[in-house]
This record gives C-alpha cells, structure tokens and sequence, in this order.
C-alpha cells in the first residue's frame, strides 16, 4: 500500500470516527437536555440525530413540553409535530418498542386537543391501540405501555357504549394491564399515578381508598429529572384533591 493511499484512508477512517463521536455526542446532549428540563431543545438535537432513536426522544420531548409548557393554543402544534416524529421513529426502526410507544404517546396527546368524539371519528384511539399492541408484542414486559394500555382500556370504559362496541375497550383490561405495570415497575412515579386516576372509576368498592396509598407513595419517591419534577407536580396535586374528599 502506497504511503498517499494509507493517508487518505487513514483521513476516511478518522472522519468515520469523528461522525459516530458526534452522533453519540448529540443524542446524549439530546437526553441531558431532556433531563435538565430543555424539552424543546431535546427536540431539536434528538432529531438531528435522524435515528428511531432519536425520532422517539424527539417525539416525547415535545408531547412532554406541549403538555406541561407550552400555552394552551400552541399546544396542538407541538402534538403533530411530535407525531410526524413518532411516526418517523417507526419508520426508522419497525423493532424499536419505544417508538411505537412515544408515536401512541404522541397520538394520544392530540387526542386531548380535538376532542373526545372527534378522537374517536377519525380514529385515534384505534391508532393507539395498535401502537400499543405493537410496543408490547415486541416487548411484552414494557411498564409503561401497559400502563398507556391500561389508561387506553380505561378512557374507552368511560367514552360510553358505542366506543367500547368499536374499540373493545373495558374496565377488566384497563386492570389487568395496570396490574401488570405495577409489578414490573413498583416504584415508577408515572404508573402509580396514572392508576391512581383512574382506580375509583376501575372499582367503585375499594378503588378510591388505593388510590390514596398508591399517590402517597409516589409522593414520596423522588424526582430523577425535569419530566418526573412535573410528574411528581401532578402526584401531589392529585393527593391534595384526593385527601379532600375530592
């Protein structure tokens, strides 16, 4: 090999080099701004990162910033941005279960937007289940689809009689699917309150007196970064109301 040859791929080799230490560089800048609470930035750097990787963390920054941050007209615009991501992050990597999970995460939060009945006109909620679904049929010991599941089964019990004849969905599942988030993930602040939500409506017996134990525990955990400092917001808020008679 010719002393000018070995140069130029010894040039190729380290521009490979330089390439992945920016990728990996970028995309744990990416989850430091998430942490740090700079959603939005998060966004930006994670989908430069043009991975199904990246697209996911790009997805859930903004459905988390549109949700907790952003003004209430702006909101929606965040939410379809995080879906084209979501949708993106699929694309990218059909195997990546987390890209399915932040797409129906992303779905589901613009769901909010349009409405309960316009949701379930164009069919929205279908989209999540199957997102869901797909997010579990490659891992089915994922904590947070079955809790997303689980909110899914119990936001369709309460839509009334014609959703839960489309979408099948029904207080039994919703249960079953926060029962199962529970035992994979005890101590995860998101899965105890979003059972604790929707336990008095899941069981009109002891659902209320469970969901009091189960917000007073997550009140206690600590928060590990921005995202569960805003959950943990929520978790206290919902005890405080709960506590109340509320």
């Amino acid at each position: 090999m010719t002393l000018a040859r070995f140069a130029r791929l010894a040039t190729v080799g380290a521009l490979v080099l330089l390439t992945a230490g920016t990728n990996a560089q970028s995309i744990d800048e990416a989850r430091t701004a998430f942490e740090e609470g700079r959603f939005l930035e998060a966004a930006d750097l994670a989908e430069a990162f043009g991975t199904s990787v990246g697209y996911a963390l790009a997805a859930q920054s903004l459905a988390v910033h549109g949700h907790y941050i952003a003004a209430g007209d702006d909101r929606k615009g965040f939410f379809e941005r995080a879906m084209k991501l979501g949708e993106e992050a699929v694309r990218a990597d059909s195997t990546n279960q987390e890209a399915y999970y932040q797409s129906a995460h992303a779905v589901g939060r613009y769901s909010l937007t349009v409405g309960r009945f316009t949701a379930l006109r164009r069919g929205l909620a279908g989209k999540v289940r199957g997102l869901l679904e797909s997010a579990l049929a490659i891992d089915p010991e994922f904590a947070e689809a079955h809790m997303a599941f689980g909110s899914w089964h119990a936001g369709i019990a309460r839509a009334g009689r014609v959703a839960r004849f489309l979408y099948k969905g029904n207080r039994e599942s919703a249960v079953i699917h926060y029962e199962r988030a529970l035992e994979l993930a005890p101590d995860s602040m998101i899965v105890l309150l979003e059972y604790a939500l929707n336990l008095p409506d899941l069981d009109s017996e002891g659902g209320r007196e469970r969901a009091g134990e189960l917000l007073s525990k997550a009140a206690g955990l600590p928060a590990r970064d921005a995202f569960e400092a805003l959950i943990h917001e929520d978790v206290l808020e919902a005890l405080a109301e709960h506590e109340s008679g509320g």
